[in-house]
């Protein structure tokens, strides 16, 4: 394989894993500036809540796509993933629970999307 198209295949596989990183990342900054408020505004704290749901749960459907690459336990553990974000984030509408658990979990696929060790991804950026 020539060194360009070696460049372009890489592009290619990379500029996916960077549209993934910048998504989590705006449901990730969504969820923290609801958090960081002294009194959150009830409508943004939906917003956010329901941006961060539906992109889990457009993780998951592709995950159950028979067509998707990622090996059969990454695709399970990334629907488990989603179900859980799914009914803790009703939890936390409904019982006003924090969202910092919905953070973590943002920020843990950030790292890795990023190719950054968690702590690296976790103090202060979303």
């Amino acid at each position: 394989m020539s060194h360009d198209a070696y460049r372009r295949s890489l592009r290619a596989t990379a500029a996916p894993r960077e549209a993934e990183y910048e998504v989590f990342a705006r449901a990730t900054a969504g969820l923290m500036a609801i958090e960081g408020a002294s009194t959150p505004d009830l409508k943004a704290k939906i917003a956010a809540v329901h941006f961060n749901r539906t992109l889990w749960g457009m993780l998951a459907a592709d995950c159950a796509n028979e067509h998707n690459g990622l090996p059969p336990d990454l695709r399970r553990t990334i629907i488990s993933l989603a179900a859980w974000v799914g009914d803790y984030s009703s939890a936390a509408m409904r019982q006003r629970e924090t969202l910092q658990p919905l953070i973590d979990v943002n920020r843990i696929i950030m790292s890795g999307l990023g190719g950054q060790s968690e702590t690296e991804a976790a103090p202060g950026a979303p």
